[in-house]
C-alpha cells in the first residue's frame, strides 16, 4: 500500500486553491515552510488540512499513529465505514507503489511508480487524523479498492477526493460513502520513478 507519496505543492498555491473554492484556510501554527519533497515517508510530517469551527486549517502533522504492537497506522480502509470526525486532506502532487520487478534485480530493489492525476498539478487524498498519547496528532490515507489505473500495480489505492469534494469531506455532513471511490479509469497517469 503506500508508504511514499510526493508532495511539491507551493503553499501560495494551497491558499489560492482553497480561496478559489471559496473555503477560508487558516494557519494556526503559523505560515508553514513547505519545502518540495519528492519522498514523504512513514512518521515524516507533512501539510495536511483539516475542518476547525467555520474554517480550514492547514497544519503539518505526522504521517502514522502507532497501531496496535507499535506497527504505524499509514494506510486505512475505507470501504462501508463512516467517518463522523477526524476528516483530513492530505496535500500531495503524486503517489508511489512498488512492484516486483520482471527481471531480478541484482540490488533486489522493487520498482517504483508514481502516479500523478491528469490535468492536475496536485491533488488531495482522503485522511483521517486523531491525537495519541505516543505521538500526539498523527494523520493516516484512506484507501479503496483499486481503480483501474492503479489494478495492475496494487490490490488497493488511496483515496483521492476530486476539488469539488473537498468542502464536503471536511465538513463531515456528507457520508464518506458518498465520497469514497475507485478513480475512473484515465484519471492516473503513471511513470517509472525508480
Amino acid at each position: 500500500m503506500c508508504n511514499d507519496y510526493r508532495s511539491r505543492v507551493e503553499l501560495g498555491t494551497i491558499g489560492q486553491e482553497f480561496n478559489d473554492l471559496r473555503i477560508p484556510l487558516r494557519f494556526p501554527d503559523g505560515l508553514p515552510n513547505l519545502e518540495p519533497r519528492d519522498d514523504i515517508r512513514i512518521t515524516d510530517r507533512a501539510p495536511i488540512v483539516r475542518w476547525n469551527g467555520d474554517a480550514a486549517e492547514l497544519v503539518q502533522r505526522r504521517w502514522s499513529w502507532p497501531g496496535q504492537g507499535g506497527k504505524p497506522v499509514y494506510n486505512f480502509r475505507g470501504d462501508g465505514r463512516e467517518f463522523r470526525s477526524g476528516r483530513c486532506l492530505i496535500v500531495a502532487d503524486g503517489f508511489y507503489e512498488f512492484t516486483t520487478p520482471v527481471e531480478p534485480r541484482a540490488d533486489k530493489r522493487k520498482d517504483k511508480w508514481l502516479f500523478t492525476v491528469a490535468g492536475e498539478r496536485w491533488f488531495c487524498i482522503a485522511g483521517l487524523w486523531r491525537t495519541t498519547a505516543e505521538v500526539g496528532e498523527a494523520f493516516t490515507m484512506l484507501t479503496t479498492p483499486p481503480g483501474a489505473d492503479v489494478a495492475p500495480y496494487h490490490n488497493r489505492q488511496i483515496a483521492i477526493v476530486p476539488r469539488t469534494h473537498w468542502a464536503a469531506w471536511l465538513g463531515h455532513e456528507v457520508p464518506a460513502a458518498d465520497l469514497l471511490a475507485p478513480c475512473p479509469a484515465g484519471t492516473l497517469r503513471v511513470e517509472k520513478a525508480g
